[in-house]
C-alpha cells in the first residue's frame, strides 16, 4: 500500500504533467535552483522540496567544460547510488546533460549539501524496464512525459566512486 501523498504534492503532480508546464519549467525550474543552491552554498535546492534532486557537474560532451544541472533524483537504498531520468519535461530531445554523461560519465553530484564523485552508467533492456516501473511510482508525471516523445527516456544509475580511483 502506497503512503498517502499531500495534496500539495498531487497538485504540483497534475500541473508539471501539462504541456504549459513543459514550456515554461526547463526555463525557470533550472535556474531558480541554481542560484539558490549557489547562494546557499549547496545546502538548498528548491525543486527538492517536492523531490529529491542532486546539482549534477558533468562535462560538456562538446566543450569539455564542467557543466551544472539540477536535477530531480531517485535515491536508491544503498545510500550510493542514484537514478537519473532524462525526461527534458516531456520535450522532444534528450536534455544536454544526458549527451554529456555518455561522452564522459565520470561526474560529480552536490547531495544534501556533500559534493561527491560518481560514474554513470546508461540503463537498458530489463535492468531499464525495472527502473522505469519505480521511476513511474515515484513521480508518475514521467508517464504523461514519455506519452508526449517518441523517443526513449534515458535512465542513468550514478553511483558513488572513489575520489582517488583514476
Amino acid at each position: 500500500m502506497k503512503k498517502d501523498v499531500p495534496a500539495v504534492v498531487r497538485a504540483v503532480r497534475k500541473v508539471s504533467a501539462t504541456r504549459g508546464f513543459a514550456r515554461v519549467a526547463p526555463h525557470v525550474v533550472p535556474a531558480l535552483d541554481r542560484a539558490v543552491h549557489r547562494l546557499t552554498r549547496g545546502r538548498v535546492l528548491l525543486s527538492a522540496r517536492m523531490l529529491p534532486g542532486v546539482v549534477l557537474t558533468s562535462t560538456g560532451a562538446r566543450s569539455g567544460l564542467p557543466r551544472r544541472a539540477p536535477l530531480a533524483c531517485m535515491p536508491e537504498e544503498d545510500g550510493r547510488t542514484w537514478i537519473l531520468v532524462g525526461s527534458n519535461f516531456g520535450r522532444p530531445g534528450h536534455p544536454a546533460w544526458t549527451h554529456n554523461l555518455l561522452a564522459h560519465p565520470r561526474a560529480e553530484v552536490s547531495w544534501r549539501g556533500r559534493d561527491i564523485p560518481v560514474e554513470a552508467r546508461l540503463l537498458s533492456g530489463p535492468e531499464r524496464a525495472a527502473v522505469w516501473r519505480a521511476a513511474l511510482d515515484f513521480w508518475p508525471p514521467y508517464a504523461a512525459y514519455q506519452s508526449r516523445v517518441e523517443r526513449e527516456i534515458r535512465l542513468f544509475r550514478i553511483t558513488r566512486r572513489d575520489p582517488e580511483r583514476p
